[in-house]
């Protein structure tokens, strides 16, 4: 008997093709993320050769998002979204309608409907969560401040375009209307506040479920001793309430998937579930990217060379801009603003989904679909480079232009401790950099055996909210001279150093020791080597790591049992 091999044929075409072109690009010190694109474009329909299944290609990519959006849930709490929830809303609401306009602006130059126009300008408002995700992993910014911003923003582009989905229908009943407007216009204003009560009723679910079946189900199943178990109950969670959350709430593959991981995080078994689900993360991440090359068309690279080009200073120019200015505008750091600018130079599957609802319903014509798929594969391409040249932008804009030196010397008022005789008594102190899930724990402990401490802290609002609780706080990086002053390091007994980035640490070591040589450092390390390292160019520092600290808690509690 023959058997129809689509799905065994495609995954081996992709994952095969993939692996070797990635391989390829990793030995030309190239992403490997353009070397799957690649392979995508290969294995489509506009180059000669085999041809892979389309359909099933984007189901593995749904996949694929659906299993890598779980994992970013899997690391970002709400309680992070909501830190940094005005300069993510404000900010990607703005930047969004600022791309729209531009984008819409384009196509009406160029002819198109007004309603074709405003689903292009949103199709390149949306940048890539999956994009994004892999570039702050590579770089291990994940959980650092910047990365929490940009991701954060990310999420709210997601909310909003999840919003003009389900519009999307409606407004192709409104512009093909001939008559009675009055009811199309009713029945969006009904499909608005439908959508409204959807997304509430799933985000209340989710954080029900989070709260009670999710850690019930995983402890039922660790109870069995069974990691396959224990590992597919964490697959099915992420495929099935993404899936749930689509056909009964009317909410994205991608974002279901998200909350999911959010939820399942806040459990005692979030760190598990996030490392059994890498390996099926990393897997079908590569095949979303081979299948987003499938859809692209070379051809109209050569037919329509302008176009693109104008699609892509969209992207990867004007919408950094825009984000950059507003981050600037909010008063934070010019590497916030940068890191930011190049999270949003490109955009990937919300676009592809925007595009492709929108030439279903014929508002938006076949050269619009091919232009956004081109758009998103050059920019998805530059923006590894874009994210590698954040550092040398930075110190090159600062050294040659007067406005960025302003920027750097501007005075915010929560960069400095407030004039107060609380504050000019401050002496044998801590200094806590970093107050996030490793440092809150410790600035409580602090507080409760009133030991006196100033926090240094990257995140404005977090800061503005611990001022309001009377603790001593300053906003900045603390590698700056300037911010350890403020924090008046000089006259601190120990500075606390509770933040995961090992290059920033060795140069906020560097600089408290140039203003106290007698400080007391203490350093969070993510594992032995790391430890080793640092305890090597620091003679006198102290150290600790996940494994070693919770080896000798697990002592400690044994000693105390046995009175020892």
């Amino acid at each position: 008997m023959e058997h129809e091999l689509t799905l065994i044929s495609t995954i081996a075409a992709g994952a095969g093709l993939a692996l070797l072109l990635g391989l390829a690009a990793e030995r030309l010190k190239i992403p490997a993320l353009v070397g799957y694109l690649v392979a995508g474009v290969l294995l489509g329909p506009a180059t000669p050769g085999f041809v892979a299944d389309m359909e099933i290609a984007a189901q593995l990519s749904d996949l694929g998002v659906m299993l890598l959006m779980f994992g970013v849930g899997l690391h970002f709490s709400l309680k992070d979204l909501l830190a940094v929830k005005r300069i993510a809303v404000l900010g990607a609401l703005v930047q969004m309608a600022i791309a729209t306009l531009l984008g819409a602006a384009l196509a009406s130059w160029w002819g198109w409907s007004l309603s074709s126009a405003v689903i292009f300008g949103l199709s390149l408002s949306c940048a890539s969560t999956v994009v994004l995700v892999k570039a702050l992993q590579a770089r291990d910014q994940l959980q650092s401040v910047n990365g929490r911003i940009a991701l954060g923003w990310l999420v709210v582009e997601d909310l909003a375009t999840v919003l003009a989905l389900v519009l999307l229908p409606p407004l192709a009943a409104l512009s093909g209307a001939a008559s009675g407007n009055a009811g199309s216009v009713a029945a969006l204003s009904s499909t608005v506040s439908m959508t409204v009560i959807e997304i509430s009723v799933f985000i209340g679910v989710m954080l029900m479920a989070g709260r009670y079946a999710l850690p019930w189900l995983l402890w039922q199943v660790s109870r069995t001793g069974s990691r396959e178990l224990f590992t597919l109950a964490v697959v099915a969670a992420a495929v099935s309430i993404a899936y749930a959350a689509s056909e009964l709430f009317s909410v994205s593959f991608a974002l279901g998937a998200f909350f999911a991981g959010m939820m399942m995080r806040e459990s005692e078994y979030g760190h598990r579930a996030a490392a059994e689900a890498l390996p099926f993360q990393d897997a079908f991440s590569v095949l979303f990217f081979v299948a987003v090359g499938m859809l692209f068309d070379p051809l109209i690279l050569v037919e329509e060379p302008l176009r693109v080009m104008a699609v892509v200073g969209i992207i990867v120019i004007a919408k950094s801009l825009a984000a950059g200015t507003l981050v600037l505008a909010l008063r934070y750091p010019l590497n916030t603003a940068l890191t930011v600018s190049v999270s949003l130079a490109q955009i990937g599957e919300f676009s592809f989904i925007l595009a492709g609802l929108g030439r279903s319903l014929d508002l938006l014509p076949a050269e619009g679909m091919s232009l956004v798929l081109a758009g998103a594969i050059i920019s998805i391409a530059l923006n590894p480079f874009l994210f590698s040249s954040v550092a040398p932008i930075s110190r090159w804009i600062v050294a040659r232009s007067v406005l960025a030196r302003r920027f750097e010397r501007r005075r915010d008022p929560f960069a400095r401790l407030p004039s107060t005789d609380e504050v000019k008594q401050l002496k044998a102190h801590v200094v806590l950099v970093g107050v996030g899930c490793v440092g809150a724990p410790i600035a409580e402990t602090l507080l409760h055996r009133g030991i006196p401490y100033v926090v240094v802290e990257q995140n404005r609002e977090l800061v503005k909210s611990l001022r309001s609780r009377g603790v001593q706080a300053v906003v900045g990086s603390a590698a700056e001279p300037s911010i350890l002053s403020q924090a008046r390091t000089a006259r601190a007994a120990m500075i606390i150093l509770a933040i995961p980035d090992s290059v920033i640490v060795r140069q906020i070591i560097g600089e408290a020791r140039k203003l106290n040589p007698h400080i007391e450092i203490v350093v969070r390390c993510h594992n032995a080597e790391e430890a080793a390292f640092l305890r090597a160019e620091e003679k006198g520092g102290v150290f600790f790591f996940g494994e070693e600290e919770l080896a000798k808690s697990m002592a400690r509690h044994v000693l105390r049992y046995f009175n020892r």
